[in-house]
């Protein structure tokens, strides 16, 4: 199997969730989470990952964090695990918030 994480930039991330056909998981902490998060997104936050079924609909699977480190080892436990639609999102939220969505707060 090929382990490689795929990539989406933000725009990307903005384009699909307006076609609604990815799930989109969110690998921070709750206190994270809670300060803020990309509207549609499951909170699962990485120490879960390892055994949560995410129910996919045939849909490809985006995952985030704050800066895409945590994401992308989401990304690579997923793959592992058989899920095969994977995305790491670029940059994490911060990327997102800075060139997409400027109301979300960064920290």
């Amino acid at each position: 199997m090929d382990e490689t994480v795929k990539k989406i930039t933000p725009q990307g991330l903005k384009e699909r969730l307006k076609n609604d056909d990815i799930v989109l998981i969110d690998v921070r902490e709750y206190n994270e989470w809670i300060y803020c998060r990309i509207e549609g997104a499951e909170l699962i936050p990485l120490a879960k990952i390892y055994d949560r079924n995410i129910p996919r609909e045939d849909k490809s699977i985006v995952v985030y964090c704050h800066t895409g480190q945590r994401s992308y080892h989401a990304a690579q436990v997923l793959l592992q695990r058989g899920y095969t639609d994977v995305y790491n999102l670029e940059g994490g939220i911060d990327a997102y918030a800075r060139t997409v969505n400027p109301e979300i707060p960064r920290y």
